[in-house]
């Protein structure tokens, strides 16, 4: 296993080969002539974006997701050229880097619009943009009902073109899919409204992760994989059809910093919260919540420790976490402690983490912090 060295040995570790392998698997299950949108948000889910999107575009990434302008900027300050698109759009006095970065932003404010058309006038271009339809989700869109007049209004910026519509799936994962299936209608009524009023987009996009695997006829010529790029899928896709086999793209390892031995009766950790009921042997672990190991795990977590599962004793702290590594005679100090990943015969995920703490594989993942170091492997 890789490790930093000279620094502390807490590192996350991430597979360039699944993450490609999982975006050729994902492409292959698109209708054919449908692109793929990499998402790369939030640093790539946590597994580091201009890192990420520089092996996707080497492998012919079509394009990038994103959520905010910040984000598309310093891809393209990185040396990404595919188009980027921005997901949540862009605040107020952000048009210029609009322009400036060659971004394509969602629009669902006539405000907005009307700021990146006087931009676009002022530089003598004119600017594609995608127009986000609120279908269900109630969170960011212009509402379907609202369309036909905003679309009229719509017409008066010149310098703008509608080059996109997309929409964003409130519960593709298989609980109630005839919801989807009424999304998938009112957007398939939204293109009509537009193009009742003489808009032409180029990309139709509506199918999120989920929406992909569950909701081919939701492909449209663009589809968007966040989660299941990096190779989450049990809290992401739904039972039917069979979820696709994908890779965990990444691990999160640390090594055993100190190991003791204490009798029975001795209390562990802030709050005592944690008290031996025999001899154990008890290791130290630098990683805490600070680094992404979630607070909820103290007490209610385990790690793999030489092919074996040693629980987490006590309260996970800022810094470091403690482990009971009594039923592993053999632990040894420096021994390598897996968090997320395998070791030989077991596992653990991003999804069992999550599991255990009622949460979802993407906030394990994301909350992963810049503090602990990425290693591409």
């Amino acid at each position: 296993m890789n490790q930093i060295q000279h620094q502390r040995p807490t590192w996350a570790e991430i597979s360039v080969s699944a993450l490609i392998e999982n975006y050729l698997t994902l492409k292959r299950t698109l209708t054919p002539g449908t692109r793929l949108m990499a998402v790369v948000k939030a640093d790539a889910y946590g597994h580091g974006a201009a890192d990420c999107a520089a092996a996707l575009e080497a492998s012919g990434a079509d394009w990038f997701g994103v959520a905010l302008i910040e984000e598309g900027v310093s891809l393209r300050r990185q040396g990404i050229s595919r188009p980027i698109f921005c997901l949540g759009g862009f605040w107020t006095g952000q048009a210029d880097e609009v322009l400036e970065h060659d971004l394509t932003p969602a629009v669902f404010r006539l405000d907005a619009a009307e700021e990146l058309d006087a931009r676009a006038a002022a530089a003598g271009r004119t600017i594609p943009y995608h127009l986000k339809v609120d279908t269900g989700m109630g969170r960011l869109g212009v509402p379907d009902c609202d369309l036909m007049e905003f679309a009229r209004e719509l017409k008066k910026f010149s310098n703008l073109r509608l080059d996109g519509v997309l929409t964003h799936f409130a519960e593709a994962d298989g609980h109630d899919p005839a919801f989807t299936r009424s999304q998938i209608s009112r957007y398939e009524r939204a293109v009509e409204v537009l193009s009742g009023c003489g808009f032409k987009p180029s990309w139709r996009h509506l199918a999120n992760s989920a929406g992909l695997h569950a909701f081919p006829e939701a492909h449209g010529n663009l589809a968007r994989a966040g989660a299941t790029l990096y190779g989450l899928t049990r809290d992401v896709l739904s039972d039917h059809p069979e979820p696709l086999q994908l890779r965990p793209v990444m691990s999160l390892y640390s090594r055993i910093i100190l190991l003791k031995t204490v009798p029975a009766g001795c209390a562990i950790g802030y709050g005592r919260t944690f008290v031996t009921a025999r001899e154990s042997r008890i290791a130290t672990i630098p990683i805490g919540y600070a680094d992404g190991l979630r607070r909820a795990h103290s007490n209610n977590g385990h790690v793999i420790v030489r092919d074996r599962f040693a629980p987490i004793a006590g309260r996970v702290s800022m810094d470091l976490t403690i482990i009971d590594v009594t039923d592993i005679d053999d632990a040894q100090p420096g021994d390598v402690v897996t968090l997320i990943g395998s070791d030989k015969s077991l596992r653990l995920t991003a999804e069992d983490l999550a599991e255990r703490i009622g949460t979802i594989s993407y906030e394990i993942v994301t909350g992963i912090s810049s503090r602990v170091p990425r290693v591409f492997v």
